[in-house]
Formats: C-alpha cells, structure tokens, sequence
C-alpha cells in the first residue's frame, strides 16, 4: 500500500469513528485534522511572518491530498499576511475544501488571493460586528473569548451548524497551539523535513502544569517519502486513554 493509500485509509476511518462517537453530543463540531511540515528541530521558519518551504514536491502533493479529504480548510490571519495561500487542491485529484480564516481583528487584505477567488467565497472568522466587508468573503462574527480572540468551540459549532464535518489546520503556530489548548484537534499529520532551522516552532506553550495532562499521540504511524519522515496519529488529552484496537 502506498503512503497516500495508507494516510487516507486511516484517515477517513479516524473521521467516521470520530463523528459516530459523538452522536447526542452536545457539542457537535467538526473532526479537526492539524496537518504542517517543520525542519528536524521543530521549527516551521526561521521567524514569524517568514515564508520558508519545507515540503517537497512529493510531500506538496500528500498536503493536497488531505485537502481533497476535508470539507474546510482553515488557517489563520499571519498566514495569509505572511504566504497568500490559495487553499486549494492543485496536485491532486478531488474537490477544493472550504477556505475559512481565522482573523479575529478582521486584518485579512482585500487583495488577498483568497478574497480574489473566482471559485469559492472565503468564509472569515471574526470577532469585528462593524468591520467593512471584503469583495470575495463572507464575514462570520464569532463571540471573543477571555483574550479577545475568536472563541474556538463557538466557531466550530457555527462551521459544523454549516455543513463543515472534517476540518483542516494548516497554521499558523498561534492556531495550531490554540486548538491543542482548547482539546479541539483530534488528528496531526505532520511532515519532518530533512534539515536544522533553529527558527520559530510550531507549538506554542500549551498552558500545562503536567505533562500528564499534554496532547498525545496514539495509533501512531510514520513513513519515509523521500528524504522526508511523515509522521500521523490521533490525538488523545487524557493520560489513561485506552489503546487503539483498529488494525
């Protein structure tokens, strides 16, 4: 089987079981996947708001691919300032997820490629009421959190209330660390590039006293492609979490 078959396989599984779990659940929100490349010693760039390519070609094409497997895809306003990513599913097969953005002070430019789409409308997270509309998104007021921040488990009960079931997190490290601390990813793909950076991580830090208490990795599987190591597992946020009996 190859590594695309593999990742999929597990994947769409990791999905279903996630959703038939929470049936009744007061909380229903999308299944969160957190999917990004860093170098050897964790790094993602050499410095915030920095653009540094560490994915190659094959590896491009798998990120594409988990794209194909999600019905949004998020990341959050540095990213778009820093990359203008298009979001989309350019080396595979499959329909493009649904672009959304995190950007509770509404910062998203309207020359942003996002924002200039022909294809879909960007759907943009916000914690601004008044804010100017942008050509090419639809503004989503999300109710702040204690930091003023766009309240994570309110915006994703609005994405699931609008069809989201399987979400997307390609970054940056300020959303990638804040879904971990509010227990909202359920899935990480991550991709280790073949290199020292010693620039800015990914992870921020995570609020615990205990490392007892930290995200965890279980079912954990890892391939090599190329000289890239990918590394894949659910995430679990309670120390006595039972095994995995999938095989």
């Amino acid at each position: 089987m190859s590594l695309n078959e593999d990742i999929e396989r597990w994947l769409v599984r990791e999905q279903a079981d996630f959703h038939s779990l929470r049936l009744g659940n007061s909380e229903a929100r999308p299944h969160v996947t957190l999917s990004y490349a860093q170098s050897w010693d964790g790094s993602i760039t050499t410095a915030p708001g920095r653009t540094v390519v560490l994915s190659s070609d094959e590896g491009m094409q798998m990120t594409h691919q988990l794209r194909s497997l999600h019905d949004g895809i998020l990341v959050g306003i540095g990213t778009v300032l820093a990359d203008d990513p298009q979001l989309t599913v350019r080396e595979w097969t499959g329909a493009d997820p649904q672009p959304i953005v995190l950007d509770s002070q509404l910062r998203i430019p309207a020359s942003s490629r996002l924002c200039q789409s022909e294809h879909q409308t960007c759907w943009v997270l916000t914690t601004q009421a008044t804010g100017a509309a942008r050509s090419g998104c639809e503004l989503i007021v999300v109710p702040g959190d204690d930091s003023g921040q766009v309240h994570l488990h309110k915006a994703m009960e609005i994405l699931y209330r609008r069809g989201i079931r399987k979400l997307m997190i390609e970054g940056g490290a300020a959303v990638i660390t804040a879904f971990l601390r509010a227990g909202l990813a359920d899935a990480a793909v991550l991709t280790v590039a073949p290199v020292f950076i010693g620039g800015y991580n990914a992870i921020g830090p995570l609020g615990n006293t205990d490392t007892l208490s930290c995200p965890r990795v279980t079912t954990l599987h890892s391939r090599q492609l190329g000289n890239e190591i990918i590394v894949w597992g659910r995430l679990c946020y309670t120390h006595a979490a039972p095994p995995d009996t999938t095989t």
